[in-house]
């Protein structure tokens, strides 16, 4: 089995800890892993602020990328949702436009072997006990793109209650959107400040001592809240938690 890690261009400029973690967790679990270096974004950004265009030169580089490979692992629910639901309408507009079937094609090969991270332990690997150690306590938020698009369920919850020491609490309102959306947070900042907060009060009310996360991004937006209130939750991604283990634990940065 050839697995690629997609980094995501989030991960790579502000959260290298979690691309770090996630390949450390892979190999621990006997995946070997390889990071195509021709990966650059995916186009999410353009694409939701409607220059489908200017996307379709990344979806043909991404699907360069990762030709080969059986699957693609990217701890991003946003970036699998971008290359599983939209690569396959740009091709797909882009051939309707007379512009030939090359895009199409090149989306339709990759968009099925792209996986978020939660899915490919338990649906590729099977495994949801993971070898973790982590022992705090912690609440998770779910991402909408990981809960509404790509349908995660309960997966990245079961991959928690299997951590060693790990202690897990219900955030109320949990499907609750944070308020990123992405170019949302910059074109409604009022509106995306405000639901942050919203989401953070049930987060704090929890008791928990890590928000977790499985899109950075999302935890970005809750972080630079937190940061900003001086509250001492911290946000960590999903990746971090299940790569740390009691011979190499997690330590906060």
């Amino acid at each position: 089995m050839r697995v690629a890690l997609f980094a995501t261009c989030v991960n790579d400029a502000l959260f290298p800890a979690t691309a770090v973690a996630t390949v450390r967790l892979l190999e621990r679990l006997g995946v070997t892993v390889d990071f195509p270096a021709g990966q650059t974004c995916c186009g999410q950004p353009q694409y939701n602020t409607g220059y489908r265009r200017a996307c379709e030169p990344l979806v043909r580089r991404t699907a360069r990328a990762f030709a080969g490979y059986d699957h693609v692992v990217t701890p991003s629910g946003s970036c699998v949702a971008m290359v599983r639901d939209n690569y396959p309408r740009i091709g797909a507009r882009a051939a309707a436009e007379g512009r030939g079937s090359e895009l199409s094609d090149a989306a339709v090969a990759l968009a099925p072997r792209v996986v978020e991270l939660t899915e490919f332990l338990v649906d590729v690997l099977g495994v949801e006990d993971v070898g973790a150690y982590f022992p705090h306590t912690v609440t998770y938020h779910p991402s909408c793109h990981g809960l509404r698009m790509l349908g995660l369920g309960d997966r990245p919850l079961r991959l928690l209650r299997a951590v060693k020491g790990l202690e897990l609490v219900e955030l109320p309102g949990a499907e609750e959107c944070c308020g990123f959306g992405g170019t949302f947070a910059v074109k409604n900042a009022a509106v995306s400040a405000a639901m942050a907060e919203d989401k953070l009060a049930n987060a704090l009310d929890t008791g928990a001592q890590v928000l977790c996360g499985a899109d950075n991004s999302c935890l970005l937006h809750l972080g630079g809240t937190l940061r900003r209130r001086g509250d001492a939750l911290r946000p960590l991604h999903l990746a971090e938690i299940l790569a740390s283990t009691e011979d190499h634990p997690w330590r906060p940065s």
